[in-house]
């Protein structure tokens, strides 16, 4: 892949390599280790449109990004399948590059219809977040929405649309699904779907973490390797977030991602871009550096190039190294649904 600038280190000597781009604040879930109905209810007021990035203002960063050696590109939310016409934004991408891994995150809900003309468009791989296949835990953790059976169904059209390495995100949360969640991966045992665990994490204010709600990947590990032993298996690239095992039955692969317990900043190569536009260089960042402005009042590309060479090359982030040492209780942090985890 062309890179026509010095990629991009910060002051740990971590690159620049992955975006994730949150393309809408708003979501048809209420997961409340995300978006809490008893806070973004009916009343909530979100971002109006002309608060957010258009299409037109993401491509243009994202070619000044890809510049830098970023290869890695992850469209996310809020649930990124509610903005409209979003496989035009996946084709702009792909006509950036065509050796981009563009990846989408999604709770599956809308998948089914949008799915075919996502992979025309150019998308490479998607990741689907479900929490269980119960009907009734699945409800829980999605705030009382709906059931799984539609992202059920969307995740099996995938193959025969074309898509591979499709991913499942499990977030494993004391108290909701601490006690099922091994169902989930007997589901997908034997297929192409590479399910992964996760600690729940406290990204955000909102979402009422405490550190007694979290099961360590250390348990997790445990309940799965007790029924259907697993093996670790090596990363696949250097900034991976998930340690892999392998079913020593042959039966496929999963993941568990351990933000909490076994913290992985020294790796990580990823920036974020949110919905209105601000450059957040850390998952538990309080904030970002504001692109939006400069890049509406006119700013040039080297200018803006400017701006993100700054931000990440001034770029101290470990958070979650830190709160293994530090209480993370009053730190002010973006929330989840803001940055797209």
């Amino acid at each position: 892949m062309k890179k026509t600038h010095t990629q991009l280190k910060d002051k740990f000597s971590r690159y620049l390599r992955d975006i994730r781009i949150s393309v809408t604040d708003r979501c048809n879930y209420r997961c409340p280790y995300c978006m809490p109905e008893e806070i973004y209810g009916e009343k909530y007021s979100f971002l109006n449109r002309k608060e957010i990035l258009n299409f037109e203002e993401i491509l243009r960063l994202l070619r000044i990004f890809v510049q830098f050696g970023v290869d890695k590109v992850r469209i996310t939310g809020g649930e990124p399948l509610v903005r409209q016409d979003i496989d035009k934004l996946v084709a702009g991408i792909r006509e950036i590059n065509d050796e981009l891994d563009i990846a989408l995150t999604t709770n599956g809900y809308l998948l089914k219809q949008k799915a075919l003309k996502l992979k025309q468009a150019g998308l490479s791989r998607i990741t689907v977040s479900l929490d269980s296949i119960d009907d009734f835990t699945y409800t829980k953790m999605n705030g009382g929405k709906y059931g799984p059976a539609k992202t059920l169904s969307a995740i099996q059209e995938l193959d025969k649309i074309g898509f591979k390495k499709t991913k499942i995100n499990v977030v494993v949360q004391k108290g909701f699904n601490d006690q099922n969640f091994i169902d989930v991966a007997e589901y997908f045992r034997d297929t192409n779907k590479i399910v992964r665990f996760i600690e729940f994490m406290d990204v955000g204010n909102k979402n009422n973490w405490e550190k007694d709600k979290v099961i360590p990947a250390s348990k997790i590990f445990e309940i799965i390797n007790e029924k259907y032993p697993i093996s670790p298996i090596s990363n696949n690239y250097l900034g991976e977030v998930a340690n892999r095992y392998k079913y020593d039955d042959g039966k496929g692969e999963i993941g568990i991602i351990s933000s909490i317990s076994q913290p992985f900043c020294q790796n990580c190569t990823r920036g974020r871009l949110s919905t209105d536009g601000k450059f957040i260089t850390c998952l538990f960042a309080s904030g970002g550096v504001d692109i939006k402005s400069p890049l509406r009042s006119g700013a040039t590309d080297e200018e803006l190039i400017e701006i993100i060479k700054s931000s990440w090359t001034s770029r101290i982030d470990k958070y979650s190294e830190d709160r293994l040492i530090t209480s993370a209780k009053n730190k002010k942090k973006v929330e989840m649904y803001y940055i797209g985890g």
